[in-house]
């Protein structure tokens, strides 16, 4: 079992990756390179469904050690909003996040030190994603 503090250890990293998450979303509002005329995909889209599978994963994986609330599925509903996706992509999208809950639900019933360190691989991931979207096509 984890212990109480285990959590807390992590949250300078929750927070780098909020704050990432923040910055790709207003980066993506402030128009990322979007997906070009007749185009179905942008550029930087296999990292965003990356972005969005770990948020999955996260969300599924802080509630089960205990964080009450929808921070992350927060998150997901801000990407989607900044996006703007159409149909097809949103249904994407979602269906990263999706595979990211359902992938940890399927292995974790309970909060163990390998979730914890899982939390921190993703957390770290997905500020990485979120940066190195920004950096390379925001404008």
């Amino acid at each position: 079992m984890l212990r109480p503090n285990g959590l807390a250890a992590i949250m300078p990293v929750m927070n780098r990756l909020a704050r990432a998450i923040a910055v790709c979303c207003t980066a993506s509002l402030l128009s990322l390179a979007p997906p070009t005329a007749g185009a179905t995909q942008a550029p930087y889209d296999k990292q965003l469904m990356r972005l969005a599978e770990i948020l999955g994963s996260v969300h599924f994986l802080r509630r089960l050690c205990g964080e009450e609330g929808e921070a992350w599925r927060g998150q997901m509903e801000a990407l989607l909003e900044a996006e703007a996706p159409t149909d097809e992509r949103r249904a994407q999208l979602v269906a990263s996040f999706n595979h990211g809950y359902r992938s940890f639900a399927n292995i974790y019933t309970q909060c163990t030190e390998h979730a914890v360190a899982a939390i921190e691989r993703y957390m770290a991931e997905g500020e990485e994603l979120a940066s190195d979207i920004v950096l390379h096509y925001g404008n």
